[in-house]
């Protein structure tokens, strides 16, 4: 089995670094969809199956990376000719990988969930399972009051300039150089049982930077842990449940709007079928990830953003990508 994982991740990793190569397509044109440009700006309802799928496999190898599964949604799509898919459509096809880390961390939930409840009846508030489902509730609040604050007084964040492929390329630069210096300096003496109230509080507002395309969700919260001298795999598995009520919420809420506006012409099938192939590649890099992290550092994801980033802004100053 650990095998396996390892195979699987590798092929996580090749995929993902694959992502920044599909730019030379650009010069080549796109023979899935030549009548789209990079200028194009794609909504939900000119995505088809095929495309939906791609997009769902890409959410799901990088919605756990720490590599920004927004930047990459983003970026790839454009790069390969096919627009932007907006906000909305990669909100909802988040709901995928959600369902992939309820089925692997569901005992871990039931846990924390049973004891939590016990705690309060016991009013045994110092106990472990009470404190770890506090501390991601307070975790949760700072992504959600600035989510609903966009979404308020952003309206049009679709087509913000932090959203641009530009600012992407530059986040991803600035990130990568901080989990580089994490790596560095994290002492990573701290396992699950260490955690507490504060590492939720503190984890939860890196998590709210990730609404920043480019930052990444995994990647921030993962920084943040090892700062706090996390043990890298600790650090992961609290980000991935940190990460549940989050990106529930965001996915439902745009899935709520998406359906109430209308899929166009795309029809309901595309929509269905990015939600499972991302769950398939979530539950995949799950697993991946945290086999990797016992054993392994992060600079390969260090590079790799480092990579990333250049890769677009070279594309950008050769004209081969737009930069909106």
């Amino acid at each position: 089995m650990i095998l396996l994982q390892r195979r699987l991740f590798k092929l996580l990793l090749a995929g993902a670094i694959s992502a920044f190569l599909t730019f030379p397509l650009k010069v080549l044109g796109n023979n899935l969809s030549p009548e789209l440009s990079s200028t194009a700006t794609t909504s939900t309802s000119e995505i088809n199956v095929f495309q939906a799928v791609i997009l769902g496999l890409v959410q799901g190898l990088t919605e756990f990376l720490p590599i920004s599964s927004t930047a990459h949604l983003k970026v790839v799509p454009v790069a390969l000719g096919w627009g932007d898919p907006g906000v909305a459509f990669t909100a909802v096809i988040q709901l995928g990988s959600i369902a992939a880390v309820l089925w692997y961390f569901w005992e871990d939930l039931t846990k924390v969930s049973t004891g939590a409840l016990r705690a309060i009846r016991q009013s045994d508030y110092q106990s472990q399972d009470f404190r770890m489902a506090v501390g991601i509730a307070l975790g949760t609040l700072p992504i959600v009051l600035l989510g609903l604050s966009i979404k308020i007084f952003i309206p049009d964040f679709d087509n913000s300039p932090i959203r641009s492929t530009t600012a992407i390329a530059c986040v991803s630069i600035i990130m990568g150089l901080l989990m580089g210096v994490s790596e560095k300096l994290g002492k990573r003496k701290r396992d699950f049982d260490g955690l507490d109230l504060q590492d939720g509080i503190i984890m939860g507002l890196a998590q709210a930077l990730a609404l920043v395309p480019g930052v990444s969700r995994s990647g921030s919260t993962l920084t943040a842990g090892l700062f706090m001298d996390l043990e890298r795999a600790t650090a992961a598995r609290f980000s991935f449940l940190l990460g549940i009520p989050a990106i529930t919420l965001a996915g439902l809420v745009e899935l709520v709007g998406l359906l109430q506006d209308g899929l166009g012409d795309m029809g309901i099938l595309p929509l269905i079928m990015a939600i499972i192939s991302s769950a398939i590649f979530s539950y995949v890099a799950i697993a991946g990830m945290l086999a990797f992290l016992k054993k392994k550092g992060v600079w390969i994801f260090v590079w790799y953003r480092l990579l990333f980033g250049i890769t677009i802004l070279g594309a950008i100053a050769a004209g081969l990508l737009q930069t909106n």
